[in-house]
């Protein structure tokens, strides 16, 4: 087993420079001396983020800084690996791995299982390395490029209350044993205040790997609340979001999917930020970005468009938040004709229909108190979009049924 394990080293050194890359300080502090004594092993993972037809990103938590790398393949077979690497260094001396998989092929299954070896130290050029692990195999797969129908899942408001999960995955999400989602998405304040790293791990990714992120996606979209505590800054870090950005757009079979950032509901110069927060600018530059997306084709050909975003720009109270959301997003949002809006916040779940403030029906999703939480359940095919929001005691408090249009 060493023996193997040196030997792919070497191999894995004559691709590239085995770069040993800063680990981020704040993951470090976290790890008291107590902590740093135990064997190496995985933290939490693997989950799975941006899922599409010929790609995913892997990713997991060590205990130890590792050097890292995925093993994978189609059908049974694991003969291909892949690591990550950041301008000509391979990526090592890092704990939280995010390692993506390009090339494969669209509808099809794949397995894989994630290995890390620990990394003592160098010394010049000499790396010292330590004991490898390595995970079960998992599998997964991918969209397909003619995709007809899909289902995804949406919870909201958790705060820090991870039994949610499986408490509504397990009463709402199945019929008989079989899943009725291919991702998850959680739009936002899962969290209350951030403060260190076992929320990110302990509230929210172990118990969706315990139940499906090994083999489905998720997204994290960011709430008022995932901007506050000391940690806030450092959950990108957790997450894999195109180009490194909160607010992005993809397509998933008939559905172009808009994902914006509400942001803070206080102003900027609330006291709870000591002025440290820009909020109203960063708006401002989502709705640029908006603009550019609402003309692309890929937005035009779509035939169904939903915009996921915790705090509504209507139908959210009139918070700072709220009326800026509603002031840089609401008339773009109107001109592009979108399909639905799924949002959080108020913590009281509701439907609403297009009025004449918005032209596109609304729906905000209970939570976090039991009798007030919700599950939202998205059904996507070619012909219409079937959406069911479900109390947690079963209860469907909102539904909508919406047909294809033409669109010119």
């Amino acid at each position: 087993m060493l023996s193997d394990r040196r030997s792919f080293l070497e191999k894995m050194a004559q691709v590239g420079t085995l770069g040993l890359l800063p680990t981020v300080p704040a993951l470090a502090d976290t790890q008291s001396s107590a902590t740093t004594e135990e064997k190496n092993h995985f933290v939490a993972g693997p989950y799975l983020q941006n899922m599409d037809t010929h790609a995913v990103t892997i990713m997991w938590i060590t205990h130890k800084n590792c050097f890292s790398w995925v093993e994978y393949g189609a059908g049974t077979y694991t003969s291909k690996r892949e690591f990550g690497y950041n301008n000509g260094l391979i990526e090592a001396n890092n704990r939280i791995n995010k390692i993506t998989l390009s090339g494969l092929a669209s509808g099809a299954e794949h397995k894989y299982r994630i290995v890390s070896t620990e990394i003592l130290g160098y010394k010049g050029s000499k790396v010292e390395f330590g004991e490898t692990i390595t995970s079960s195999m998992y599998g997964f797969k991918t969209p397909a490029e003619n995709e007809q129908e899909f289902k995804l899942v949406i919870f909201n408001d958790i705060h820090d209350r991870p039994q949610i999960i499986p408490q509504l995955l397990y009463r709402h999400g199945y019929t008989g044993n079989k899943r009725d989602y291919d991702f998850v998405v959680f739009n936002g304040d899962c969290f209350d205040w951030v403060t260190e790293e076992s929320q990110m791990v302990e509230h929210l990714i172990k118990p969706s790997v315990d139940i499906f992120a090994s083999e489905m996606p998720f997204i994290l979209t960011q709430g008022n609340h995932e901007c506050r505590g000391s940690f806030s800054r450092h959950i990108p870090a957790y997450y894999a979001y195109p180009d490194d950005k909160y607010y992005y757009a993809f397509t998933r079979g008939p559905v172009r999917f808009v994902i914006l950032d509400s942001g803070e509901d206080k102003t900027d110069d609330s006291v709870e930020y000591g002025g440290l927060s820009a909020f109203d600018r960063y708006r401002e530059t989502q709705a640029k970005w908006l603009e550019k997306e609402i003309e692309s084709n890929d937005f035009k050909k779509a035939p169904f468009r939903v915009v996921l975003i915790h705090i509504s720009p209507y139908h959210s109270g009139d918070w700072h938040g709220t009326m800026h959301c509603r002031q840089v997003f609401g008339p773009l949002l109107n001109r592009a004709k979108i399909d639905l809006q799924v949002s959080g916040h108020t913590h009281r779940y509701g439907t609403h229909d297009a009025n004449a403030d918005h032209n596109y029906p609304i729906v905000i999703g209970g939570g976090p108190l039991e009798g007030n939480r919700t599950l939202i359940k998205l059904h996507a095919t070619a012909k219409e979009l079937n959406l069911k929001m479900i109390r947690d005691d079963g209860e469907v408090v909102g539904k909508y049924t919406i047909s294809k249009k033409s669109r010119t």
